[in-house]
């Protein structure tokens, strides 16, 4: 909700950003901006509201920090605007209050997002383009002569841009430094699984596939029906020569482009040179962190960085709307055909927003769009083993590492429920495989582990457990393992001191508690067994399996009372376990109340018939009952 409310805010926001970038600025005697375009805008503000491509950042939850960055981003850009409303009166002078604001609210857009201190450029194209009225190909051809006219330069020094570019220029500095430091004075770390083009040894390949990637986003933009939660893992296969037939998408990108540059450059209009230019700005600017062009990304391709471009492409999609209108005489079937697309895209959204519904449906939509990436499949697979089909999980898995022979966590996770089911040679291999591939995969060795202590190589198993705890320092899970391990090996002492250091990692491992209480029970040593057990229950006071085994030592400890009242409640937390009533009814049997030990015995058995020790125990007590009534007669 507080996304869908996010992305309806900067919808009507961007009413006020695009009657900016189509009218221009105006200002009326008060100081009040002119809203000049207002049909303009207005579609521009519903193309951008029901584009599909946002669907990733209002649907899901993670999104919110583009939509906050977004946010803050149309502000900073409407803050720089303010600067000039005073701009009739003083002759372009600007106010610097604005021009700061404008920089903190850019810094504020950054920290939502990294791509929000492209606002800053922005904000010095819109400022040279139409505060400053710069014609960008005459000033090139006067470059080019070799003019020496300083009629620019007054210009500049007059009309403040020269100061206000040096305000940009040390925000974004500072800006930079900034965020430099919080990440630790060094970018973070990606795989080639993430971004395999940037990976690529040879350069020719690497631009190739940045520039695919280029078109795949356009494609996106302008046609969002195939969309996907992950774009990487195998899902778009790099092109490695020039016969590949994706070649002429970047042919037709860069023809686009290249088009739509010269008309901004080179049409005689100046106010269709400033909406292409400031629409082509607002399209690249804020594209290019995700462009590889100054650091790998982590990504191939993601929508969610499409957000703030497509802001861009609606401006050129309304203004190329406009220009189709005044050259025809068929406005209707220009109008029909505009709110077509406007009803396509708001029920492509809803289509969409519903396979983001459940992991399921967007998973498995996803299997349409990207079949070869072997994250889409292990996220099925991981789905369906949490929800015990495992025979769907392992074919899913095993799909991942075919498509992704180096994927350690298919492997992790499908030699997880090979072990569940016994098929412990596989499920060996595979995990074996998986540490082989990455190293410091500390889950991998504890599942090897265990793996191994099932096959009875009891040595291998300690050696595994010993470096998943090296890898990963603080495992809880490993040391209750590596505890059951001495527990099957006789080695008590060691056992115990494993899963005390699972209890000290994670107070509420009720499982190592519970085998300490057990184990402690069965060695005789039932003081202690009893002071584990009381610790555990006042850190895990609703847990039924330690009130069950801390009531059989306070039973063998003769404290029949206290051991009645622990059973019972266990019980009644959950009354269908058959130990739990079999277990109350020997105590009974042993307490002397001998009718509440044959009603337990008898509900232990109806839960589980097969109890050979409580058919044992219910046939003494009955027995017992029938001597007694003989007597009695």
């Amino acid at each position: 909700m507080v996304n869908i409310l996010l992305h309806s805010g900067i919808s009507v926001l961007m009413v006020d950003v695009f009657s900016v970038l189509f009218g221009g600025l105006q200002f009326t005697s008060k100081g009040r901006r002119v809203h000049l375009a207002p049909r303009a805008s207005l579609l521009a503000a519903l193309l951008f509201a029901v584009h599909p491509v946002h669907t990733e950042c209002v649907a899901g939850v993670v999104g919110r920090a583009d939509l906050l960055c977004a946010l803050f981003f149309s502000l900073s850009f409407l803050g720089y605007c303010k600067a000039f409303r005073e701009s009739n009166k003083e002759g372009a002078h600007s106010s610097t209050c604005w021009v700061l604001l404008s920089i903190v609210l850019g810094a504020v857009a950054m920290l939502c997002k990294e791509q929000g201190i492209t606002v800053l450029g922005l904000n010095a194209l819109f400022d040279i383009l139409v505060i400053g009225k710069f014609n960008v190909l005459e000033l090139i051809q006067k470059v080019l002569r070799k003019d020496k006219s300083l009629e620019h330069l007054g210009a500049l020094r007059s009309g403040g841009l020269l100061f206000r570019m040096s305000l940009l220029t040390s925000g974004g500095a500072g800006m930079l430094y900034m965020r430099w430091r919080i990440m630790g004075t060094g970018p973070p770390a990606f795989t080639e699984v993430d971004n395999p083009a940037s990976f690529a040894d040879n350069v020719l390949v690497r631009a190739i596939n940045y520039n695919y990637y280029y078109s795949l986003n356009a494609w996106l933009l302008l046609c969002p029906w195939w969309l996907c939660f992950d774009w990487s893992m195998g899902c778009i296969p790099l092109i490695k020569s020039a016969g590949d037939w994706r070649v002429i998408a970047l042919a037709a990108l860069w023809l686009c482009l290249i088009g739509l540059i010269c008309q901004a450059l080179c049409s005689k209009n100046s106010h269709k040179r400033r909406i292409l230019t400031l629409g082509l700005g607002f399209l690249v600017i804020p594209f290019l962190p995700a462009s590889n062009l100054f650091f790998r990304v982590g990504f191939v391709v993601a929508e969610r960085v499409l957000y703030l471009p497509s802001a861009g492409y609606c401006v050129l999609l309304t203004f190329g709307f406009g220009a189709l209108s005044k050259h025809t005489t068929k406005k209707k079937l220009i109008s029909a055909f505009v709110l077509g697309i406007l009803l396509i895209n708001a029920l492509r959204c809803v289509i969409r927003s519903g396979e983001w519904r459940n992991e399921d449906q967007l998973f498995r939509s996803a299997l349409s769009v990207c079949p070869l990436n072997a994250k889409v499949h292990y996220n099925i697979g991981k789905n369906l083993a949490d929800k015990g089909n495992q025979t769907a999980a392992i074919r899913y898995y095993r799909e991942a590492v075919r498509l992704n022979p180096k994927y350690v966590h298919a492997m992790n996770n499908l030699g997880n429920i090979l072990k569940e089911r016994n098929e412990l040679q596989e499920a060996e291999e595979l995990l074996s495989l998986a540490v082989q591939i990455q190293p410091d995969f500390a889950a991998a060795w504890m599942n090897l582990g265990i793996v191994q202590n099932s096959l009875k190589r009891f040595e291998a198993a300690e050696q595994s457990y010993r470096t998943a705890i090296k890898h990963r320092r603080k495992y809880p899970d490993c040391y209750y393992n590596l505890g059951r391990l001495y527990a099957d090996l006789n080695r008590h002492v060691d056992a115990l001191n494993a899963w005390r250091n699972a209890t000290v990692l994670k107070p509420e491992h009720s499982l190592a508690w519970n085998n300490m209480i057990i184990l402690l029970d069965n060695t005789g040593n039932l003081a202690q067994a009893e002071a584990v057990g009381r610790e555990a229950l006042e850190l895990i006071p609703n847990d039924h399996s330690l009130m069950f085994s801390l009531a059989n030592v306070l039973g063998k400890s003769q404290k029949y009372k206290e051991s009645e009242a622990l059973f019972l409640k266990a019980i009644k937390a959950n009354p269908n376990v058959a130990s739990y009533h079999g277990n109350l009814a020997v105590l009974y049997h042993r307490w002397g109340h001998l009718e509440s030990a044959k009603k337990h015995y008898e509900i232990s058995l109806q839960l589980d018939p097969a109890a050979a020790g409580t058919k044992e125990n219910y046939g003494l007590l009955r027995r017992k009952l029938e001597q007694i009534q003989k007597k009695d007669v």
